[in-house]
This record gives structure tokens, sequence and C-alpha cells, in this order.
């Protein structure tokens, strides 16, 4: 044992990783449907292994956590600018006042508590989840200039109050929102869906990835003498189908040769057509009048599911069933649509829109499918290496513009170079999304970024902050965790009935806009749950990038307003 102690002392970055061990592995253990998530487990391992006297070099905090808040940035810079720029306005303004409710009750609290700066600091990051204005809040605390000691017994309290009132910060907003949410509001959740879906001109979506039943299918089919079909041109055929249903010929056998349908094309009796759509229509239009052929030659066509990243600003805004009836649109289906940071699911529906940095899931025939993804944006396919270049410009330039300090009489004011990486993260993702042609991050290497970056971070300070955490505790621990059950409820509850008497938004999305503002993804599955349906993730996506960046600097102005 003692031989592991000293090796550890010797060489810190043996910590690191085994904080990270421990807090990937117990973080990913859930009872009844609660965990603690990777962030304050690794926060907990940390500080048990800080208590053996490891010393780290704060520079390896900083590298990382310069690379998470660039990623954050980059992940919400698309929904970001358009959330601010356009439609999102109302979701966005709320999202500032939500933003406004949780930065003034912790401190508030803080000083009806009579708590230090770092407690109130870890307070806020706490009650709030937001644990990336931890490091805001660490610049802005070494910036105050305070004794060598002062400044660490501020720095070693903020992770002591944050591991306390997390717990309840993420439990209890979940709760809050979607079990308290709909009785205090007297929402019908599940009728609100339904009637916000049927508004929109559809109703839930089924089947998919894993399951027996296909929403869309290949099927064959003989064209019988005398049928309705018989005589007329492919699109003539086509357009037989009731308004708004979409069936296309692919593929057609006659006389023993097959060939790709053509819109002229003109069909003959006994001729075998394959057709693609929609399993009802197969089933209640042709199922009924026609003869299904077994054909698995016919049937053997090139298909492919291909997410597309939406840029093309013709499409933007622009409704599912507009888009539809476009000629580059023949033989292609939506079969998902992603929306921001979080890969929200946005429900498919006639009078859905499209915006650009949507990530669309187009089914077809391949050649269809590259067609329409040219008209659409850019096609995303999966892709292992990441412009690297960009990443390191990205973030020198931010941190570079968050260095420069400006004086207003004797109050330096900067972004820091935190609060620099964030900003470019925003703007670079921002232009990655309308001009996809540089500045790649896979999927993984950006979770990389974000969930390593960040727990590192937090792995450095919980080792650095292990020696004083149980006194703090011990000193803290009951008040602050009431305290922290104040700071949680207070901003949601009242958040709640702002967004049903002020700004009235539609009781489908409402708790989903409240749970984007305060940044909770468990409230939004809870709530998705509650209400059996995706809707209420219509609400999300403005609002969370507009409070996941707002949240983010609250830590350093946290520190600003109690000093």
């Amino acid at each position: 044992m003692d031989w592991l102690v000293q090796t550890l002392r010797q060489y810190p970055e043996i910590a690191v990783f085994l904080s990270l061990g421990i807090g990937y592995w117990v973080g990913g253990k859930s009872y009844k449907g609660f965990s603690l998530g990777a962030v304050t487990a690794t926060l907990l391992a940390a500080i048990a292994i800080g208590q053996l006297g490891i010393t780290i070099s704060a520079n390896v905090k900083a590298v990382f956590f310069l690379m998470f808040l660039f990623a954050v940035g980059y992940g919400v810079g698309p929904q970001f600018v358009r959330g601010i720029a356009k439609d999102g306005i109302p979701q966005a303004i709320f999202s500032v006042v939500q933003c406004l409710l949780c930065l003034a009750a912790p401190v508030i609290a803080a000083k009806l508590a009579g708590y230090s700066i770092g407690s109130a600091a870890g307070l806020f990051a706490g009650s709030q989840t937001i644990s990336a204005s931890m490091g805001l809040a660490t610049d802005a605390i070494n910036r105050l200039g305070l004794p060598a000691d002062d400044t660490k017994a501020l720095l070693n309290a903020m992770p002591t109050a944050y591991a306390v009132t997390y717990i309840f910060g993420t439990v209890g907003s979940a709760l809050i929102l979607a079990a308290l949410g709909p009785k205090l509001l007297g929402i019908d959740l599940v009728a609100a869906c339904k009637e916000y879906e049927a508004s929109l001109g559809g109703a839930k979506e089924m089947g998919g990835a894993g399951q027996a039943w296909h929403q869309y299918e290949l099927r064959a089919y003989r064209v019988q003498q005398g049928g309705r079909a018989v005589g007329l041109t492919v699109s003539q055929a086509e357009a037989l189908v009731p308004d708004g249903s979409r069936l296309y010929i692919e593929r057609i056998r006659r006389g023993g040769t097959i060939e790709e349908a053509r819109i002229d094309t003109v069909l003959q009796p006994d001729d075998i057509v394959a057709i693609v759509g929609a399993r009802e229509l197969l089933v209640e239009l042709l199922g009924p009048l026609g003869t299904e052929v077994d054909d698995p030659e016919l049937l053997a066509v090139p298909a492919e599911g291909v997410d597309v990243y939406v840029t093309n600003k013709d499409v933007e805004g622009k409704t599912l069933a507009d888009l539809g009836k476009r000629p580059n649109a023949r033989g292609v289906y939506i079969r998902r649509i992603k929306r921001g940071p979080t890969e929200t699911l946005i429900p498919v529906l006639p009078n859905t829109q499209l915006h650009r940095g949507d990530t669309v899931m187009i089914v077809g025939r391949t050649q269809d499918t590259t067609a329409a993804a040219k008209v659409i944006g850019v096609i995303d396919r999966p892709s292992a290496s990441a412009d690297v270049a960009f990443i390191g410009i990205a973030i020198t330039i931010g941190a570079l513009i968050g260095a420069i300090v400006i004086k207003v009489g004797a109050v330096p004011i900067t972004l820091s170079t935190a609060g620099g990486a964030l900003i470019s993260g925003i703007v670079f993702g921002w232009l990655r999304a309308i001009h996809p042609t540089f500045g790649r991050i896979p999927d993984s290497t950006l979770w990389f970024m974000n969930s390593v970056g960040l727990n590192v971070f937090i792995a450095v300070v919980g080792i650095t902050a292990g020696p004083g955490f149980v006194a703090g505790l011990q000193q803290l621990g009951i008040s602050l965790f009431l305290w922290g059950i104040v700071a949680t409820a207070v901003p949601l509850i009242l958040g709640m009935f702002i967004a049903k008497y002020v700004f009235r938004f539609h009781p489908a999305i409402l708790l989903g806009v409240c749970a984007g503002a305060r940044t909770t993804t468990a409230a939004l599955g809870m709530i998705c749950d509650a209400a059996k349906s995706q809707v209420p993730g219509l609400g999300y996506t403005v609002t969370y990038a507009v409070g996941n960046t707002l949240l983010t600097i609250w830590g350093m102005i946290v520190v600003m307003l109690l000093s």
C-alpha cells in the first residue's frame, strides 16, 4: 500500500486515469433509474484519491478544459445562432430569463447562508448541474488577487459544494419538471402532445431499426389487364394515390427484362413493377386490387439509409410536405430528424420544418438518396479522422481573444481563455454548419472532447481539493444540501409559470423549453417518457444552446457578484 501511495505521488498522471476509470465505471451504474453520472462519480473518486496528498500541475486541467469548452461551443453553434437570429427568439428570450433566475437563487442562498465565494460557486454549479461553470469560476477566483492560501481555500471549497448539491440538482430537476410540473400547471401532457402532433399534420411515428415492422417497404405487383394503371406513364400512375401520400415505381420487369423506371415509361398489362412506399398504402391500396409477385431479382434494389447534414438555405424553414413535392424528392423518404447538440429527435410530420444544422436520415435507392442529398446539404458519411489543424487553430484564436483584459476603472474585464474558447467554438461550429467544407469533427471525437475533457478537469480539481473536502463537508454538509434544494427548485418552478403565463408556450413543448434552458437532459428524457412522445423535444434545442452558454458564463459572474 505504501508503494502504491508513493507511486501515485511520484506519477500523478496515474491518479488522473485511476479517477477516470473509477468515475466512468461507477457513473455508468444505475439503481432504479438513478445514476451518479460520470462527472459526479469522477469527482468523488478524485476527492477520495486526493486524500493521499497528490500534487498535479494546474496546466493539465487548463488544457483539457479549453478542449471541452470548445467542443461545447462547436456543438451548440448552429442552434445558438439560429435561435438568436430567427424563429427561436421567444424561446431564446425565455432561456435568458430562466438563466437569470438560476443565477439569482444560488447567489441569494449563498448570501443568506454566509458561504464563501468558493462554496457559492460550487453551490451554483451543483444545483444547476452545470459542471463547466467551475472552470470559469476558477479563473475568476484566481484573478481576485487574494493571498495564495485564501485562494486555495476558496478553490478547495468549490468541489465540496458541487458534490453535495449536484445529486438533487440532477434528480430533483427531473422530478420537478416531469412529475410535479404537469400537476402544478394543470397540463395533460399526453393529450397536449397528441393535439400538437395533430396540428402539425401527423401522428406518432412507428417502426424502425430493430423492429420487424418497417414503415417503408419495396414490394412487387403485376399490372392487371384492364387495370387503372394500364396505359398511364409512371408519373401518372404514381399520382393516383391520395393527396399527401407517396408511392414510387422503382423498377419494371417486362418480358423477362428488368429496367429502371422512368417517369415517362408507359405501363403495360402483365408488367411487374417494384413499388416503394408506406406500408399502409401498399396494403390498403394495392393489396386488395393487385396481384403481389415474389420476384427477388426485381426487388434487389441498391438502397441505403444515410444521414444528411442540412446546409442549403433554400431548405431552411420549409415543411416536409413542401419538400416532398419537389422532383429531387422522388423515391426518397425521411426516416429520422435530429436537431441540436444533444441530437434531439424531432417528429417526422408533414408540417415539420427543416432548419440548417439538422441531421436527417433519408432512405431510398442509392442514386435517389445521393441526388436528394446534393439538394439538402452534405452527406455525413462515417469517418474516423478529425480536422485537428482546425481544432488547434480555432482554440488558439479563441483563447488569445479571451486573454485580452480591458480595465473599467479598477475592474479588469475579460472573457478569460476559457470563455474565449467557448465563443470560438460557437462561431466556428456555426460556420461549419453553413459551410461544411472544413472543420469536420466526428461524433466520437466530439464526445471525447466533451466527456473526457471535462472529466480530466474535474479529476484534477477533485484530487487537488481532496485534503480539504472532509472538513468542508462536516462544516457545511446538511445546510448546504438543503440550500441546494432551494437553489434547484425555486428557479424551475418560477420558470414554469413564466413559460405558461408570460410566454404562453404550447403545453406540449413548455416543459421541454424549461428543461433546455436549464440544460437538464435527464429531465427531458423523463418528460418525453411521461408524454409518450418526442414532441417536448421541439422546445429543447434552442433553449439548450442559449442556456448552456449563459450558465457556463455565470460561474464567473457568481464570483464577480460576491467579491
